[in-house]
């Protein structure tokens, strides 16, 4: 993997620095969630008069219908999130990275079964292919995960493909199939390492993406169900007091969706240019 220094260094760096910022305060926050909260996320609180209650200084989210502290279930939903996210880009990466290898290296009947496989996949729009899949999982956070990870697979596979088969056409990889070097050694030491810079642009706009997946996934309740925290739940049920004045309960959520999805794909594209640059 890239040194941290390299990745602040050159061009797109301030994308990278600004990405890596956003997703390390959100990481921050999950894991201190439980100390930064001040409230329990699924109990009534009992010190304004009535609810929904604005934002104010006891509570800078305000409360929601039902009584509970906003800051403290966007606070705790960032783990949920957080967790569904991660657990599918990298489910998604070990399957797809390991299938579009195989495939772009060897081609033949097993690289044109997968290639229609994944474009099969690929032509479904991705929200709702995760929500069939999530329904007929069930709601939990692996069950989520694994419904993005079906849809991300295919983003993975392409792009790995793609690049496997420009790199073995180079004339160091066909010297070493003509000296009869072990595939397994060609794929692993010399094909891999110059797939990864692709595969951490694909990793970064992918769990952007994922992030926006995961909140409609949780809007329909089928990630966690109410009062669990979750910020596309929490919008779910906010967006039905909207009309009556109470802006805050899809605001705050909404932008925590928001900036943790432009961190991730501030760092996919600021690699994309990186690496752009290098190719030229």
């Amino acid at each position: 993997m890239l040194p941290v220094r390299s990745l602040l260094a050159g061009p797109g760096s301030g994308f990278i620095a600004a990405g890596l910022a956003i997703v390390a305060f959100y990481l921050v926050v999950a894991l201190a969630a439980p100390y930064i909260a001040p409230y329990s996320p699924h109990s009534k609180v009992s010190d304004v008069p009535e609810h929904p209650s604005p934002p104010s200084l006891k509570h800078p989210f305000g409360t929601n219908e039902i009584g509970y502290d906003m800051f403290s279930r966007v606070v705790l939903g960032t783990r949920i999130v957080l967790k569904v996210v991660l657990l599918s880009s990298v489910m998604g990466l070990a399957v797809g990275v390991p299938l579009g290898l195989v495939s772009g290296y060897f081609g033949g009947p097993v690289d044109r079964v997968l290639s229609v496989v994944m474009d099969s996949l690929y032509a479904f729009p991705g929200i709702v292919l995760a929500i069939a899949i999530a329904s007929v999982l069930g709601p939990s956070v692996l069950n989520a995960a694994i419904a993005l990870m079906v849809v991300y697979v295919p983003a993975y596979f392409r792009m790995t493909r793609a690049r496997v088969i420009e790199i073995k056409t180079q004339d160091y990889i066909v010297a070493l199939r003509v000296l009869g070097a072990p595939h397994s050694r060609i794929m692993f030491r010399h094909v891999l390492p110059g797939v990864m810079p692709t595969v951490l642009v694909v990793y970064g706009l992918a769990s952007a993406d994922a992030i926006l997946t995961e909140a409609g996934l949780s809007f329909f309740g089928l990630v966690v169900t109410y009062p669990a925290p979750d910020w596309g739940l929490d919008i779910s049920y906010g967006i039905k007091q909207f009309l009556s004045g109470s802006w805050w309960l899809t605001l705050f959520p909404g932008l925590a969706i928001l900036t943790l999805a432009l961190g991730f794909a501030m760092i996919g594209e600021g690699l994309a240019e990186r690496f752009r640059a290098r190719a030229v």
